[in-house]
């Protein structure tokens, strides 16, 4: 008859730990005071986030930690068929205090080549356009006059080429349109320009007319280093604050992170 074997000593149970789970609401602070305006710019690649999964109910979570006025989207839609709204309205309606400005150009689309602009629903859009620019690939600008607690602010909207060239060209034509919108009211730009060097043509151009503001590095968004997405504005706002939202959800969102200014209306000297 065999020895009876001693019964085998378990491994003490490990407990993995959880996944870190995030915040509610994890909002960037804003300035106290009722003579502020929140704008900002995020290119939400068509809602496919660093996990490449589409998920559209989570760009709409990272829009109200943004809480921001007016926002300005690029590839706000799908790219081929019928370039259908990556934030259909009825997101919108019941996932978000926004409504997108409606350009009237595309069926099922929100935008211009995937341009669009927000805005915090009951402001009233006095005026929208869109803008034909020289471009390699389909590209177009997105503008609306809104009226703001500073008084109507024009906003233009754009995502530039991949070309350098392109990009310069494309920047004079929007520099010069929006030049003269300034000339009326206040005027704010922005946009994913896909420029890597600060002292490029293209940013040159728009500093002929504009503060280019330095928000931070907002791509990629797991690490950002390049400051691709950027905010100009005319010398009839002042700034306040600007900055790149970087929260856990928004750095899994999208491959880019929104950036973000504050304003108030300029002194007059």
């Amino acid at each position: 008859m065999k020895p009876r074997r001693a019964p085998r000593k378990l491994a003490p149970l490990r407990v993995l730990p959880s996944w870190p789970t995030l915040p509610a609401m994890t909002r960037t602070p804003r300035p106290s005071g009722p003579a502020r305006l929140r704008l900002a710019s995020y290119n939400i690649r068509k809602g496919i986030g660093t996990d490449r999964v589409r998920n559209p109910l989570r760009i709409c979570k990272v829009l109200a930690e943004l809480d921001a006025d007016i926002i300005a989207l690029q590839e706000a839609d799908r790219r081929f068929g019928s370039r259908a709204a990556v934030l259909p309205p009825f997101l919108l309606d019941h996932h978000s205090d926004y409504v997108a400005v409606p350009l009237d150009v595309q069926g099922d689309s929100m935008g211009w080549h995937g341009n669009a602009i927000l805005v915090r629903r009951g402001m009233e859009v006095l005026a929208h356009d869109i803008i034909h620019i020289p471009c390699l690939e389909p590209r177009g600008v997105v503008s609306a006059t809104i009226a703001t607690r500073l008084g109507p602010v024009s906003i233009f909207g754009m995502h530039l080429d991949l070309s350098g060239l392109w990009r310069l060209r494309q920047a004079r034509v929007i520099a010069e349109l929006a030049a003269k919108a300034r000339a009326e009211r206040a005027t704010v730009l922005m946009g994913d320009c896909n420029e890597w060097r600060r002292a490029s043509g293209t940013l040159r151009e728009f500093a002929r007319h504009f503060a280019v503001l330095e928000c931070g590095p907002s791509f990629h968004a797991r690490a950002p280093v390049g400051q691709l997405d950027r905010i100009m504005h005319c010398p009839r706002l002042a700034l306040q604050a600007c900055g790149v939202h970087r929260t856990p959800l928004a750095a899994s969102a999208s491959d880019h992170l929104p950036v973000w200014a504050d304003f108030a209306i300029a002194r007059r000297r």
